[in-house]
This record gives structure tokens, sequence and C-alpha cells, in this order.
């Protein structure tokens, strides 16, 4: 199989979709890789990097299209790339689909295989192609908005972890999963005032038991979420729905309820975000504020620091990577029902049912995606 991989072209999106170790590996099970020119330098890695690994490095995108079977990228495709694909071809990367009815419909239009990272399951009931970068946006979230935080940045002027005699600031994150866990663990190492809030009663008491009194467990009902988010200085929202999109936890009408100042980070952005007042920003136009309130939403929290990033979705990406080469996409998925759950789109049909039912399209069952 033909392995491709172009340059991703998302506004500051540094990360890659192969690194050379990857594929060193890919070849090593017999196939061929094509990576655009200067793929690899926003992650770090050279041009000869490939070359050496045993890739082919040519100058466009549309040659990397045009001559891969399978095209293997970071963010979803944006529209320049959607025009390439093509009908047969497997397209494996991050989709994001149910907020996004453009890219669903060009994506059923070509006619191509898509295979969404973000929906991809394992035995343990995970995300694994979704948890890596989950880990470093929750890592990356506290950070963020401690900055926002900042008065010169439109915030509070709150220090997170305080001083003594200065109380810390009061960090309110929703969500107790894979990134609401590290951003509470990560703020509460700043020294913050930590609250999760999750709606599982067995989440909150493996938080308990795994992290103590590093942070307090608050269950999510409406009026808790309510009074929280009014008394706190930063809000993360860390929730997700797989493949759909999110729920808004907080409307328009409760940022009056919050401090002048105050920061949400809204890492669910990229399935919608989970609040009202969230819209998609940029790393290099990160802030926007809304009735008072800072907004971070940046799509692709990840992309900034694009090496760790890098090398932790192609550590976890890279046996989906093999056996959809080595079996092809159809005997890969049949043999491994967690990959076919990550079939979002083939032959112009919808195979997910939570992006129908947020876009109002027909879907069918991914199994009988296989027959045809």
């Amino acid at each position: 199989m033909i392995i491709g991989c172009p340059r991703e072209v998302k506004p500051q999106e540094f990360r890659v979709g192969l690194t050379p170790n990857a594929v060193k590996e890919i070849i090593l099970h017999g196939h061929s890789v094509l990576i655009q020119k200067d793929t690899g330098i926003g992650s770090g890695f050279a041009d000869t990097q490939y070359q050496e690994a045993g890739a082919t490095v040519i100058d466009t995108a549309a040659q990397v299209f045009l001559e891969s079977d399978m095209i293997v990228k970071v963010k979803e495709p944006q529209a320049i790339e959607r025009k390439m694909l093509r009908e047969g071809q497997v397209l494996f990367t991050y989709l994001h689909l149910a907020p996004d009815p453009e890219q669903t419909h060009d994506l059923l239009k070509s006619k191509c295989t898509a295979i969404a990272y973000e929906t991809v399951t394992d035995a343990a009931g995970g995300l694994p192609l979704l948890a890596p970068m989950s880990g470093v946006a929750g890592r990356l979230a506290p950070r963020v908005g401690a900055w926002t935080l900042q008065k010169a940045n439109g915030g509070r002027g709150v220090l997170l972890g305080g001083v003594p005699g200065v109380a810390p600031a009061k960090v309110v994150v929703i969500g107790g999963g894979v990134v609401g866990t590290y951003a509470a663990k990560v703020a509460s190492g700043m020294g913050a005032d930590v609250t999760v809030l999750d709606r599982s009663l067995t989440r909150m008491r493996y938080l308990d038991d795994t992290f103590g009194g590093d942070f307090t467990t608050v269950f999510a009902s409406a009026g808790n979420t309510a009074d929280l988010v009014a008394e706190a200085d930063l809000v993360i929202g860390a929730v997700l729905v797989p493949g759909a999109s999110a729920p808004k936890l907080v409307s328009k009408a409760q940022l009056s309820t919050m401090k002048p100042g105050a920061v949400i980070v809204d890492v669910a952005i990229d399935q919608g975000g989970c609040f009202e007042t969230s819209r998609a920003t940029t790393h290099q136009d990160p802030i926007y504020e809304v009735d008072g309130i800072m907004h971070y939403c940046v799509a692709n929290m990840p992309g900034a620091v694009a090496r760790t990033s890098t090398i932790a979705l192609g550590n976890a990406t890279m046996p989906f990577i093999i056996a959809l080469a080595n079996k092809g996409w159809k005997q890969a998925c049949e043999d491994d029902l967690h990959l076919l759950n990550g079939l979002n789109v083939h032959a112009g049909n919808l195979t997910y049912k939570a992006v129908g039912e947020a876009l109002n399209i027909p879907s069918i069952d991914p199994k009988s995606a296989l027959s045809i």
C-alpha cells in the first residue's frame, strides 16, 4: 500500500501525521510512504530524517493525494484538501464531524473511506487515539487559563496559586475524564483551589481514591454547576460525548453571574464546545471577550506543543496504520470492531450514528459498510 502524509494546512497546526519512526515501521511491513516536503518541520523532523527512514519526499500535497492509497493526517481535512480526496481512498485522521456539516457533506461527496481517530475505541471503553491529545490538552488548559487570567490579557489579574496571605484562584473543571483529570492535576499542582464536576459516581470515587485531597469532586447537577461557575476564576470545559456534539453546559445568561474577567477554557471546542458562547479560535488569536468573560477556545490546543503531541499521537496510531495497510481497511475493521467504530464515512454513506443525529443525516450501521 502507498501511504501519504501531506503537510497540515490548518492555521498554526505544526503536528504531523507520521514520524520518521512510524515511516520505518511501515516500510518494514513492505509498504511505501510519500511525505510532502517540509511536512515535519513544525514538529522538529527534517525531510532528511524521513528520507533516511525510507520515505519519498515530494513537493506538493496534490501529488500526495493523487498517488496514495491511504492518507494519514492529524487534523480534519480542510476544504482545499477535501477536493483532492477520491472514491476508494482511505483517510485516517481526526474528523470531529458532528459540529461540521460542510466537511461531512464534502467527505460523503468524495466517496472516500474516512476513519476518525476520535471514535476508535478499546476493550476498556476508552478512546485510545483521542486519549494522547486529551492528555496534552488537559495539561495545557490550566496553563493557558492562567495566562488568560493575567490583567494584560483581559483577565481578573489573579495568580492561580495565590501567595502567602492571598487565596489561590478557584478553578472549576467540568468533566472528570482524561482531559478533566489532567487539568485538575496540573491546576492543583499550580496551587489552585480545584473542583471537578462529573455525573459518574464511579469516576468521582476513582478520582477521590487516586488523588485524595488534591482537588474536590462534586456531582454535576445543573444547580451545582451554576453555583460553582459563578464562584470560579477559571472554568475548564472538559466534557466529551464520543463522536457527537458537545452538550452546552453553561449558557450565555450565566456569564452575568460570573466574576468580571473570569476565564473560560473550552477544550471541547473541537466538538462544538460546551459553553453557549464558545467559538473556535487559533493560536495566533486565541482569546475573545463576551460580557466581560474571557474565552480561550483554540481548536487544536495540542498543536502548541507539536513535537510532544506528534510523538504521542504517532505511538498510538502506528498499530492501526500497520493493520490498515497490511490487511486493507475492510479486513482490518472486520478483525477489530474497535477500529470499525472509527469508521465515519464510506462510499457516500455516513456510518456513525451520533454524527447523523447531530446533523440530521441518515446513517447506516458500520458493519453493513463492509459489504459495500
